[in-house]
């Protein structure tokens, strides 16, 4: 159950966290794996340990928020072989509040959260239109349907993961195309060891403990639970399902 043999995929942000644990379990689940990464050495990294343990996959540099490179790269790659599954999971964060949050970070924050998830989807759709059929997992968060503290331009651009994962989904039933996306709650990234070490040196492990703890279930996610549900989303046995955002958050939005 829940191979990939014969598939490719593509998986935005797919060298670091939620994206590199997607990447190395797609592959090895049989997936042809195209890395789609800002940071062409951590991306080519990835792409050479996967190699060299028998699987396959490529790196590509790409900045999804410019358009024009997204679909240069798709392109070179659909040339190659016909592409079955996308992963919109490239994103960044930001902390602060409506009126904390100044204009370039919230363009920022935007380019890359929503307008990169459109680029993609821009170039993908009329692909697995032309093929008849394809695969889309956006990365959402729990923060684009509750209210998180100081994440105004972080939770409107999730927010908007979700609305677009719907609008496709519907739009596209009659073209074999599903489309659905995850809603983490806190996963264990070095993206958060990063952030706890910046703003509360010195109170690293009292502020994991309590990062940890405002999940019920009493811990962060690990990235490679978030992959084990990508992978079910994204394989045949999940050919029912379409339209879902689906929290996978320890409890946190239905038990706090």
């Amino acid at each position: 159950m829940f191979t990939l043999t014969n598939k490719v995929a593509l998986v935005t942000g797919g060298a670091s966290g939620i994206g590199l644990a997607i990447s190395q379990l797609f592959a090895q689940q049989g997936a042809y794996v195209h890395i789609l990464e800002l940071n062409q050495a951590q991306a080519q990294t990835v792409a050479d340990e996967l190699v060299q343990q028998g699987f396959q996959a490529e790196a590509h540099a790409v900045d999804v928020s410019k358009q024009a490179e997204v679909a240069e790269t798709i392109q070179s790659i659909i040339q190659k072989h016909p592409i079955d599954i996308l992963v919109n999971n490239a994103g960044i964060a930001h902390i602060g509040k409506a009126h904390t949050t100044s204009e370039s970070d919230f363009e920022r924050v935007m380019n890359v959260n929503v307008k990169g998830m459109y680029n993609c989807l821009f170039t993908v759709i009329p692909h697995f239109q032309s093929k008849g059929g394809g695969v889309i997992l956006n990365t959402a968060s729990i923060a684009g349907t509750v209210g998180i503290p100081d994440r105004f331009a972080y939770s409107t651009s999730k927010g908007a993961v979700i609305a677009m994962t719907l609008s496709v989904a519907k739009d596209y039933l009659h073209d074999n195309i599903r489309c659905n996306c995850l809603s983490p709650a806190r996963v264990h990234t070095p993206f958060v060891d990063g952030f706890i070490a910046k703003n509360y040196p010195g109170k690293e492990a009292e502020m994991f403990e309590k990062l940890s703890k405002s999940q019920p279930i009493g811990r962060m996610a690990k990235p490679s639970e978030i992959a084990s549900l990508a992978l079910y989303l994204c394989s045949d046995e999940a050919g029912f399902i379409t339209g879902c955002d689906y929290l996978i958050d320890g409890g946190f939005v239905k038990l706090n």
